[in-house]
C-alpha cells in the first residue's frame, strides 16, 4: 500500500520532527498536524510542521493513510477515541512511545477495527516542544515496529519503507521484549539520571551554585538527560513498570557489588568491569550511534 497522506497528532520534538522531515525527504506525501495546545498549533504553522494544522484531531485524520500519535504514553487511549469515528477505513495507526507492551494494548482496545502498528523511532534530545524538532532526527537511528502476528505484512512494509525514507533503520521486534531492552538502554539511564542529580540539588554541604559551577563531563551529561520531558517520562516509567523494576533490581545487585569492591579495595573487579563496559562506548561508536570525537563532538564556546 502507498501512504500519500499523514496525520500527526501531538507536534513536540518527534511530531514536529517527523512533519520537517517529511518534507525534506518525502515533499509529495500530504501532511496533517494537531496538537491540544493552541499555543502549540499556532508555533506548529509558524514553523510549517506539517502542510496543514487543523483545529481538530477529527480534521486532521480525516484523510489519512497514516495516522502517528505522538502524545505521552499515558495519552494514548485519549488521543485513539478521539479519532476512532473519522479514521479511514485503511489507514494505519502508529506511535512514538518509549514503551510498547501497554500501548499494543490500549490501541487496540481503542481500535480494534483498524490496523495498529506501534512504533519507537530510537531518537530524541532533551529539548521538547515545537520549537525543539529538525528534520535530520532520524537519520541513522533505529526504528523500532512491533506488529502482532495478525498485522498485514503489506502494511508493516508500507510502515517500514516510511521511516526508512525519513533515514532510520528498521527492526521488527516482540512488544514485551522492546521494553525490556529498552528498560536497560534507555529508561533506567534516565532514572539514574533524575536521581543523581536530584541527589546534588538536595546536599546540604553542597550548594547548587558549586554543583552547577564545578560540573564536569559526567554530572553534565547526566543534567542533559535529566532535563527530558517530565510527562513523558512520568509516563514511561508507570506504563513500562514491569520491565523497569526488573532490570532496576539487577542493577541494584550491580551496584551493591560495586560497593562491596570499592570498600575492600578489589582493585581487579573495579578494572575488569570499567575495561568490559569500555568495550559497548567503543562498539555504539562504530555502529554510528554516537560521535567519537572529544566531548561528543560538543563545543563549549
Amino acid at each position: 500500500m502507498a501512504i500519500g497522506n499523514v496525520a500527526i497528532i501531538g507536534l513536540g520534538l518527534l511530531g514536529g520532527s517527523i512533519g520537517l522531515a517529511l518534507a525534506k525527504h518525502c515533499p509529495e506525501i500530504a501532511t496533517t498536524g494537531f496538537d491540544t495546545d493552541p499555543v502549540t498549533r499556532d508555533a506548529a504553522r509558524a514553523r510549517n510542521l506539517a502542510g496543514t494544522i487543523s483545529n481538530t484531531s477529527i480534521e486532521a485524520v480525516a484523510n489519512a493513510d497514516l495516522v502517528i500519535l505522538c502524545v505521552p504514553v499515558g495519552a494514548m487511549g485519549f488521543a485513539a477515541e478521539a479519532i476512532r469515528d473519522a479514521l479511514p477505513k485503511n489507514a494505519i495507526v502508529s506511535d512514538v512511545g518509549s514503551s510498547k507492551q501497554s500501548v499494543v494494548d490500549t490501541l487496540r482496545a481503542a481500535l480494534p477495527d483498524h490496523c495498529v502498528i506501534p512504533a519507537h523511532p530510537v531518537a530524541g534530545t532533551e529539548q521538547s516542544g515545537p520549537e525543539a524538532g529538525f528534520a535530520e532526527l532520524f537519520e541513522h537511528r533505529w526504528c523500532i515496529l512491533t506488529p502482532s502476528a495478525e498485522t498485514p505484512q503489506d502494511s508493516i512494509d508500507a510502515l517500514s519503507e516510511f521511516w526508512e525514507r525519513l533515514g532510520s533503520k528498521i527492526e521488527i521486534m516482540d512488544a514485551k521484549h522492546h521494553d525490556l531492552v529498552l528498560a536497560v538502554t534507555s529508561h533506567i539511564p534516565h532514572l539514574i539520571a533524575y536521581t543523581i542529580v536530584g541527589t546534588a540539588s538536595d546536599l546540604e554541604d553542597v550548594t547548587r551554585s558549586e554543583v552547577i559551577k564545578y560540573s564536569a563531563g559526567g554530572f553534565r551529561d547526566f543534567t542533559r538527560i535529566a532535563a527530558s520531558d517530565p510527562t513523558m517520562w512520568r509516563d514511561v516509567f508507570l506504563n513500562n513498570k514491569d520491565a523497569v523494576l526488573e532490570m532496576l533490581g539487577r542493577f541494584t545487585e550491580d551496584l551493591t557489588a560495586l560497593q562491596r569492591a570499592i570498600r575492600s579495595g578489589d582493585g581487579d573487579a573495579l578494572h575488569d568491569l570499567f575495561t568490559r563496559t569500555r568495550a559497548i562506548r567503543r562498539s555504539i561508536i562504530e555502529q554510528g550511534q554516537d560521535d567519537a570525537r572529544p566531548d561528543f563532538g560538543r563545543s563549549d564556546h
